[in-house]
Order: C-alpha cells, then sequence, then structure tokens
C-alpha cells in the first residue's frame, strides 16, 4: 500500500514539475496512524528503511574513495564541525525561548543541527553530483555530522543525571574522557579492519562471485556485504549502520567491480529508499500544525534559516565559491533520521519533553517537503550571481549541477556530439580521434581524457537531459549525436530534445533489451545499437569467415 501510494503521489509531484520526494512522504501521511483509513505497519516501514539507508550508502562508497576524504578534509572537517556548533546555538536558544530545560535545549540544538543523509545524497545522486567536488564536500559533511551524532549517542546518557537534576548532580569527569576515548577508538577500530582486512577480503569475495557467472550470486554477495558490514559496524564497534555500509562502499570502490556493483544495487537502493520517506511520513501528525503553530514555525525557521546562514557564513569564511557553498547551504536545509534517534533518546532519558520531540518530527516532514524548492530557489539566486560577477566567462563550471550558470556554448562545427564518456564513450571518442573527426564529450562528472589536440576536442562538464545543456552543443552545426549513456529515460530526453531542434540530425544511440530499442527509436534515434545484439551478428559474422561455403 505504501509504495502503491507512493508510486501515485510521486508521478502527480513529477507531472507537476515538483520532486517526486513530496510525493512519497505524502504517501506516508496517507497511509500512517494519523490519517484516516488504512493504516501501514508503522514497525515494519521503519525496518524497511532502514535496508534502504545502508544500500544508499553502500552505493554513495562505491563512487568514493579514500583519497576522496581525505582532499575535503580541510574544508569538510572544520565546516562541519562550526556548522553544528552554531545551529545547536541557534536551536538551543529557540529551546530557551520555548520554555525548555538546559538539558533539553541541548537535545534540542543537536537535533536540528544534522541534516538527513538520504535527502542530500538522493539530491546528488539525481543531479549526477556524486563525483563532482561539491558531491565529495557534501559527503564528507555528512560523515562528520554522523561522526558527531555518534560521538553524542554515547554520551548524552553520561550527562543524563546531569541534565535531569537542572545542574544540581556530579557527573564524573573521567568517565567522559573515557567514553569519549572508547567511542574514537571504537570507530578508529572500525575504519582499520576494513582498510586493511576488507579492502583485501572484499573484493576478493566478489571476484570469485563474478567468476562463477551467477548473476543472482552476485547480487546476493552485494547485499550480504552491504547489510553484513553494516551489522558489524553497529554491533561490534557501536558504529552507525549509515557509516559502516558507507565505508564497505569505499573499499569496493577501488575494484574494478565497482561499477558492476553500483548497477546492480541500484533498482533495490531506489525501493527501499522510497520506503525510508514514507516511513518518515507516517511519524508526522498533521494535528501538530495546529496545536503547536507558532513553535513548530520557530523550529522550522532554525532548520530553513537558521543553519544555511551558518553554513553560507562558514563556507565563505574558507572561501569557497557561490555555487558550492548555495548548494551545501540548501542542501543542509533539512533534518532526518539522526535527528529522530536524538530526540527518541532524549525522551527515553526524561530529559526532552514529547511535545518537543513532536516538534522536531514536525519541523523535519516540512524540511523534506520544502528543501527541493529550496533548491530551486538558489539555482535561480547563483545564476543572478553569475549574470553580474565581474567576469562571467571566466567561471567555466568544472563540474555539473543545478546550481551553476548555462554551460558556455561549443566553439566547434561540423564535430561529432559524444554524450557519456564511461567505458563505450572512451572507445567512441578514440575512434573518431584517430578518424580525424571534431569531438565535443558531454559528461556529468569530472573528464580525464588523454592528450587530444584541443582544436579537435571540447569536454563539456554538465547533464546533457538539461535544456540548457542542449543549447550549448550547437546541434545546429553538428554533423553526428552519439548517445553512449546506458539509461535509457536520460537518452530519450536527449534524443527527443535534440530532435525536436534539427530534423536532419543523424543519431546514434545504445540500450541494453528490445524496448529501449522501441522506445529511443520512437524519440527520434536513426540507429539504436544494443550491445548483446552487435555481439551476437560480430560472433556469427568471425564464424562465416571460417565455414565453408554450402555447409
Amino acid at each position: 500500500m505504501g509504495l502503491g501510494m507512493a508510486f501515485i503521489l510521486g508521478t502527480l509531484a513529477q507531472r507537476i514539475r515538483i520532486s517526486p520526494l513530496v510525493g512519497y512522504l505524502l504517501a506516508g501521511i496517507a497511509v500512517g496512524p494519523f490519517t484516516p483509513g488504512f493504516v501501514a505497519d508503522q514497525s515494519l516501514a521503519g525496518e524497511l528503511s532502514e535496508i534502504g539507508i545502508i544500500l544508499l550508502m553502500f552505493g554513495v562508497g562505491l563512487h568514493f574513495s579514500l583519497k576522496d576524504l581525505i582532499a575535503v578534509r580541510a574544508v569538510a572537517v572544520p565546516g562541519a564541525l562550526m556548522q553544528i556548533a552554531a545551529s545547536i546555538l541557534i536551536g538551543g536558544g529557540v529551546g530557551w525561548l520555548l520554555g525548555f530545560t538546559p538539558g533539553a535545549c541541548l537535545i534540542f540544538g543537536i537535533a536540528l543541527s544534522v541534516a538527513s543523509t538520504v535527502v542530500l545524497l538522493r539530491t546528488l545522486q539525481e543531479q549526477r553530483l556524486i563525483e563532482t567536488e561539491r558531491g565529495r564536500l557534501s559527503v564528507g559533511w555528512l560523515i562528520i555530522q554522523d561522526l558527531v551524532t555518534v560521538l553524542a549517542l554515547v554520551l548524552l546518557p553520561i550527562f543524563a543525571p546531569i541534565m535531569q537534576a537542572g545542574g544540581h548532580a556530579s557527573i564524573s569527569l573521567g568517565g567522559i574522557l573515557v567514553a569519549i576515548a572508547l567511542t574514537i577508538g571504537k570507530v578508529a577500530a572500525f575504519m582499520a579492519l576494513m582498510l586493511v582486512v576488507g579492502q583485501r577480503v572484499i573484493p576478493a569475495i566478489l571476484h570469485y562471485v563474478a567468476h562463477t557467472g551467477s548473476r543472482e550470486l552476485f547480487r546476493l554477495s552485494l547485499l550480504a556485504l552491504a547489510l553484513g558490514v553494516a551489522f558489524i559496524a553497529t554491533e561490534w564497534f557501536d558504529v552507525s549502520f549509515a557509516l559502516g555500509a558507507f565505508v564497505a562502499g569505499m573499499v569496493l570502490s577501488e575494484s574494478e567491480l565497482s561499477h558492476r556493483a553500483a548497477e546492480e544495487t541500484l533498482p533495490l537502493r531506489d525501493a527501499f529508499a522510497v520506503l525510508f520517506f514514507i516511513s518518515v511520513g507516517m511519524l508526522f501528525n498533521p494535528l501538530v500544525l495546529f496545536r503547536q503553530p507558532l513553535p513548530l514555525l520557530l523550529t522550522f525557521l532554525v532548520i530553513m534559516i537558521g543553519t544555511p546562514l551558518a553554513v553560507i557564513g562558514i563556507l565563505r569564511l574558507l572561501r569557497q565559491p557561490w555555487n558550492t557553498t548555495l548548494f551545501i547551504a540548501s542542501g543542509l536545509a533539512q533534518i532526518g533520521e539522526f535527528s529522530f534517534i536524538l530526540a527518541a533518546l532524549g525522551v527515553k532519558m526524561h530529559v526532552l519533553d514529547p511535545h518537543g520531540r513532536d516538534l522536531i518530527l514536525g519541523a523535519s516532514i516540512l524540511s523534506i517537503l520544502v528543501n527541493p524548492f529550496i533548491l530551486m530557489a538558489t539555482q535561480r539566486i547563483e545564476a543572478w550571481i553569475a549574470r553580474r560577477a565581474p567576469h562571467p566567462t571566466d567561471a567555466v563550471p568544472d563540474e555539473t549541477g543545478i546550481l551553476l550558470p548555462p554551460p558556455v556554448p561549443t566553439r566547434l562545427d561540423d564535430h561529432v556530439i559524444v554524450v557519456g564518456y564511461g567505458r563505450v564513450g572512451r572507445l567512441v571518442v578514440d575512434g573518431l580521434m584517430r578518424k580525424g573527426e571534431k569531438v565535443l564529450i558531454v559528461e556529468t562528472g569530472k573528464i580525464s581524457t588523454p592528450d587530444y589536440p584541443p582544436d579537435r576536442v571540447e569536454c563539456l562538464v554538465a547533464n546533457a537531459v538539461e535544456s540548457r545543456t542542449v543549447k550549448a552543443l550547437n546541434l545546429e552545426k553538428a554533423r553526428l549525436l552519439l548517445v553512449a549513456i546506458p539509461e535509457p529515460f536520460e537518452a530519450g530526453q536527449i534524443i527527443s530534445q535534440a530532435r525536436a531542434i534539427r530534423k536532419d540530425l543523424t543519431i546514434i544511440a545504445r540500450a541494453h533489451y528490445d524496448s529501449a530499442v522501441e522506445h529511443l527509436a520512437s524519440l527520434g534515434a536513426d540507429h539504436v545499437i544494443m550491445g548483446e545484439r552487435e555481439m551476437a551478428l560480430a560472433m556469427l559474422e568471425r564464424s562465416g569467415a571460417i565455414v565453408q561455403p554450402g555447409a
């Protein structure tokens, strides 16, 4: 029922040009216990959503490496710590205005300081930003928030007596130091285990399974490894399962099987991630909008205004460009799963009032609902800044994203456009270079090309699906369009937009199955190459060369 409602409402949301996440959350509210009609199993939805978080973090880890984390440490570590401190102060101040105790103010502030990993990562994946500079910085920022949350979950029970007693109880400084040392030690031990043992064992297991030729076993091994490492991280090292799954994916990212692993886990990852948003929606009681409107509004403003302003100030202080600053500030303008855990702990310790938990819950739902619109608004703000920059032509983007100004149009003419620079795209470009063609490469991540002649090759780092990118391709003077990406829906959008601009352009695309071939051909592709069919034809051609005539 939850998935069915999510499909219906998510499709409606997409139809009216808003994020499908809004539809998923509304589906959770519709099947939740606070609205009339069918009520879904809340505990089951929560457990299944945790699988979605694990698979999502595992998938992000597959696109990451330890070098990427080290590269952003100079900004992510101080930036995230300063942002958390600023958000705690702002949130705690609002809690004080609402009459909370000092202990409740602290928990309230911490809960409002950590963003939802799932929401921000979904944004990064939808915009193909994981492997970009801002994507790596965002993930590094989330990991620091995750580690701080783990530390808070360990330390808060130690401080519970003094928070309950209003500051009259005493606690042991030695106990606090021991708890901090144990937490840091466990995290370090887990990381060491994964980097020393896991880096050898996990790829070896997957290589063995891949050589069996069983796709079913390969998918099963990925699920077992992702869930197993997350379980070990939580049960043995008291590390969050999300961080455990991320590290497992990061360890595997160095393997040549990482791309295949990402493809195989994608369908399950998407389905279970939808269940996360459904489970969040089920927690929301719409009556809180009427019972506590002013406290809810103040809590909401901390998330939507207080934290983003703090992030903007911090990142500008750290000399980050405006596009990165605005993207991270808007991406962090929401809270989610870790905030729920902290609020539940506060209530369990009898420090935070249940009304405070309801405010955190309600503000979280509203922030996730509004976040897509915040991203759209920041896109326009960033474009406005770019138009008024002293030298707008100097700010050529080196990464894709919803916040970048329109791509700079290509200078090439009579050229071949290659969309996608993966394994297929690289071979295509190499062949075109040998033929002496002029080539425009369009890719969403950073492009590492050989020493191609600069007068014959241009690289456009952008999402070719976006209409503003299509305008920069100079399709009117292009000789050929080669769509080398495997996703049929994205490829179809590119083909339909190109065909609308130029009717006589030759368009060649790739596909994995027959229905995708028909889909792309119906949208205007002149030729659609299906890998399996071409391999079969090549095998028949080669075998025909050695078969005697008439045999």
